[in-house]
């Protein structure tokens, strides 16, 4: 049996966004493996948002010391890979989309990767097919709907063919029907993905196990509820 890789590894991890308060993050640890589905929960200004931004690179800890995908990760140039395998859907989706319309939005991470215009067009068809989004491709991004929005988001990392999902607060201002929609696909990807969510009913459709943060640090509280009924 193959024992689960982890992907995420950080140990005290030393965070604050003024030197004059008490950090946001202190002597933090934090594990994350191939085979799990977790949530990530905790009041308002408890870190989660500043955690996950720490693991894509986007914050640099005072201290401490950042494992991603099996390397150690210090500098601007060592989290190229880490955003090319980890899909990152942030919180607001208007700070993911930046194209004019959802097919170039959705074209934009396998070009980087090196994909020919006519393999980013064959990922984006199949992509936006498995979102339910088919013929959305032409669509102007900005004049979508806030559930839409999301999904094209998620459609973005999707494309780039992830190792892991990382999901911020995913269910925020969406109506049930989007926020079933979301947790069918990412429940039917066979990925491991860590979802930093309040909405209790969506991790318990979606993830295995929780993790709390407080007082600057991370615990694993354990088990979820049973999923809710779809």
């Amino acid at each position: 049996m193959v024992e689960p890789a982890e992907l995420i590894r950080l140990r005290g991890i030393r965070f604050g966004y003024d030197h004059h308060r008490p950090p946001v993050l202190e002597s933090l640890d934090f594990t994350f493996r191939s085979d799990q589905r977790a949530g990530l929960v905790g009041p308002n200004g408890s870190g989660k948002t500043t955690l996950v931004h720490i693991i894509m690179g986007l914050l640099i800890p005072e201290a401490g010391r950042v494992e991603i995908l099996g390397r150690e990760r210090r500098k601007e140039a060592d989290f190229r890979e880490v955003r090319a395998g980890i899909g990152f859907v942030f919180q607001d989706a208007d700070d993911q989309l930046f194209c004019p319309t959802v097919a170039e939005d959705v074209a934009f991470g396998p070009l980087n990767l090196g994909a020919t215009h006519a393999q980013a067009r064959a990922v984006v068809e199949e992509t936006l097919d498995r979102l339910g989004l088919a013929g959305f491709g032409d669509r102007v991004t900005y004049k979508l709907s806030g559930g839409e929005k999301k999904l094209v988001s998620l459609a973005t990392v999707l494309a780039m063919k992830p190792r892991m999902l990382l999901l911020d607060e995913p269910t925020t201002g969406l109506d049930e029907e989007t926020t079933r929609r979301i947790a069918g696909v990412i429940r039917e990807l066979g990925l491991p993905y860590l979802i930093v969510s309040h909405d209790r009913e969506f991790l318990a459709r979606t993830t295995d196990s929780t993790f709390r943060m407080r007082g600057g640090r991370v615990e694993e509280s354990g088990p979820v509820s049973p999923p809710a009924p779809l």
